[in-house]
């Protein structure tokens, strides 16, 4: 041998292997900074001032301001994150709450609110008659 180093790139498949690990590691890299900066503005603790200031941070000096970020406020990501979901879903179980109770009652149910209601003596047997003829059409 003459001194000489091989590298990856002098096999096409160790390149190849490079070039997909750099586009995941890239990536990735897009994806955590796209994080970040989601929970800088989901944060309701911060003012303007500190959401501008980690945003400025994180775009002058990207690696150092994500890796400062995530040390100082990284564990509060996960409580911000469970926290929003938790909000999502009892929104939407209220909507479907609210979107069920607002259903037309039974004829069934109907018929029994009327009884209950000619039973007390609220309603005479021709009332009565009329309001079950009228559920029942």
């Amino acid at each position: 041998m003459t001194g000489e180093m091989n590298l990856a790139y002098d096999y096409p498949l160790l390149g190849a292997f490079w070039t997909l690990l750099w586009i995941f590691l890239w990536v990735m890299w897009i994806f955590l900074l796209f994080r970040i900066f989601s929970d800088i503005f989901r944060d309701d603790s911060l003012n303007g001032w500190a959401k501008a200031g980690w945003s400025i941070f994180t775009v002058v000096l990207p690696f150092l301001g994500v890796f400062v970020y995530l040390i100082a406020r990284g564990k509060g990501m996960g409580e911000r994150e469970a926290h929003q979901a938790r909000a999502r879903q009892h929104a939407f179980e209220s909507y479907v709450r609210e979107a069920v109770g607002t259903a037309k009652p039974s004829a069934a149910e109907e018929l029994a609110k009327l009884s209950e209601i000619k039973a007390r003596g609220d309603l005479t047997d021709e009332e009565f008659q009329r309001a079950k003829a009228k559920i029942l059409h």
